[in-house]
């Protein structure tokens, strides 16, 4: 089951939708996303949308969202796929290493910092190096808007969407066997029908306002566009 969770301009998380698939394919995620917008999902404002490494949503988000969209990849994935090549001994000095990094205030130190790290691994292991740059912008989006600091702890992240799956989990994994997929479906919308009401707003919400008009500047997103 892929879920889509929003957060609104006040900070209100909000069940977008979801979608029963074998796999994150890209022709399922862009049909998924797509009926989003047919149901009101308006993202001609701007989006920011928190992704996993995920080849098939990522080229989904890119088809259907487009220009009215920045991808922040989640962090924590990012980390964990580069550590992966590493031997376990090395792991967690090169973790505090990739952390400190990204927690640099700026763009440009947090990339600066990065590009010194990069050449560490690349002397450690080709590959790791290859998987810290494959994608690394989109690690940095909340940088380069000017939000680190101010947004690091909801959205740098799929922490948002990780807590809810963690939820779904505890109302819903003593199932063992659905005999029909439209039971999963009931079961899956019952769960996240009965969390919604009780998610609290995203850490950082006062500085969403700002982080639209960032992503507007970005974007090239005018008023007028927005508002038509």
């Amino acid at each position: 089951m892929v879920i889509a969770i929003g957060v609104t301009l006040s900070g209100k998380k909000v069940v977008l939708g979801m979608v029963q698939t074998g796999s994150e394919n890209a022709s399922v995620c862009r049909e998924f996303l797509e009926s989003l917008i047919e149901r009101g999902l308006r993202p001609d404002e701007g989006l920011l949308v928190v992704v996993d490494g995920a080849k098939g949503f990522h080229r989904a988000v890119r088809d259907v969202f487009g220009e009215t969209s920045v991808i922040q990849r989640c962090r924590w994935h990012k980390l964990e796929n580069v550590l992966q090549y590493l031997p376990v001994s090395k792991r967690a000095a090169m973790r505090r290493k990739l952390q400190a990094a990204y927690a640099q205030p700026t763009y440009e130190k947090a990339k600066s910092s990065l590009k010194r790290v990069r050449s560490e691994l690349a002397l450690m292991n080709q590959s790791a190096a290859k998987s810290l740059d494959e994608g690394l912008e989109e690690t940095l989006a909340l940088h380069r808007l000017g939000l680190a600091e101010e947004l690091r702890l909801s959205f740098s992240t799929t922490n948002v969407i990780e807590s809810i799956q963690a939820q779904i989990g505890r109302l819903t994994d003593h199932v063992d066997r659905y005999r029909t997929s439209d039971q999963k479906h009931r079961w899956v919308g019952t769960a996240l029908l009965e969390i919604e009401p009780r998610l609290r707003r995203v850490r950082g919400m006062k500085h969403l306002p700002m982080l639209r008009a960032a992503l507007q500047r970005e974007l090239g997103i005018t008023k007028r566009q927005a508002a038509a």
